[in-house]
């Protein structure tokens, strides 16, 4: 498939694209290190061995630091116009972003799932191996990691005739054949969107429909399936919110790169509105921490509570009564 390059100025809306781009990820960056840091933090030393789907949600929480790891880069070029770093890291921070976008769909459809059979099935997952989980993330990484390597693959080095280095959005697009492009689009759409959507839309309508179910395999706890359904609808909210958005202009922004006809002012529209989109599927990675405080009851007590503090505080005084001990021995000898 052939991408145009016609005669539209699009000075102006690249313009608007580096600013919008620039102030978003300047706004995400430090909440996004910190509570992704944070949420790594209290996962792996205070609750290791919850079955609540901890070991998806520290999963997520990678996946999410990796993206904020770039974002320096990303604001360093959307402000000065031009990529120092060579063409290398360009690809890895450009790979990074849709790495971070389809892991998080894949680990909140896995914290999803797993509330709601917690919920529906417990005596199933009442003796589950950890190591269980953790094939299943090694699995969904592995397919993430490949089935994104389209995206930095299919685009061009102009770093060699180019004596402004480019990254990013002026990247160019290879040639490739337009029913290659659509099964491309088609899939990504499917399994990267539809179906995981569906899944967590499921699980939420389940979980909901279980506060009226008596089933004798149901959890009897309404405190426990009410904490269920709140998380899983905080993950309905982030994953309607950060990559509805994305995937709905993911088509209209293809179209609009490539030889389709239409007028100057609605491929600039289109881009204008896939920048907010994109916008919107990054700001997932300072939303996912919210996630793991308000809806996860260890995390919060945790942080909530003085045991960090009774614990620096009981470390301290192991310390001191060490040291009285010692000095005593001394006076003894």
């Amino acid at each position: 498939m052939n991408f145009s390059n016609d005669s539209c100025n699009e000075n102006l809306t690249k313009t608007y694209q580096h600013h919008v781009y620039a102030v978003v990820y300047s706004v995400i960056l430090a909440p996004g290190l910190l509570g992704n840091v944070l949420a790594l933090w209290v996962f792996r030393v205070y609750i290791r061995k919850t079955k609540k789907a901890v070991v998806f949600m520290m999963n997520l929480a990678v996946a999410d630091l990796l993206q904020v790891l770039s974002l320096p880069l990303r604001i360093y070029y959307y402000l000065n116009t031009t990529w120092p770093f060579g063409h290398f890291l360009c690809m890895i921070c450009f790979y990074l972003k849709y790495v971070n976008m389809y892991a998080s769909i894949y680990f909140l459809v896995c914290v999803s799932v797993r509330r709601c059979e917690l919920i529906m099935r417990p005596l199933m997952y009442n003796s589950s191996n950890p190591k269980r989980d953790w094939v299943i993330c090694g699995l969904g990484w592995l397919l993430v990691c490949l089935c994104c390597l389209p995206f930095p693959l299919l685009r061009n080095d102009t770093s060699h005739n180019s004596t402004i280095p480019v990254c990013f959005l002026e990247l160019p697009l290879q040639r490739i054949s337009t029913q290659t492009a659509w099964v491309m689009l088609i899939l990504a759409e499917l399994f990267g969107f539809i179906i995981p959507l569906i899944l967590v839309l499921a699980c939420t309508c389940m979980t909901a429909g279980s506060l009226r179910d008596s089933r004798a395999e149901a959890i009897p706890d309404r405190g426990e399936k009410r904490r269920a359904l709140r998380m899983l609808l905080v993950c309905a909210v982030v994953f309607l919110v950060c990559f509805v958005p994305y995937h709905i202009t993911m088509p209209l922004d293809f179209m609009a790169k490539a030889e389709v006809e239409m007028t100057c002012d609605v491929r600039a529209l289109i881009k204008r509105w896939h920048t907010v989109a994109l916008c919107l599927a990054s700001m997932n990675c300072s939303l996912d921490p919210l996630m793991y405080y308000f809806t996860t009851d260890e995390f919060w007590r945790r942080l909530s509570k003085p045991e960090i503090t009774e614990g620096i505080g009981f470390n301290r005084r192991l310390s001191c009564i060490t040291r009285v001990e010692d000095e005593e021995d001394d006076e003894d000898d």
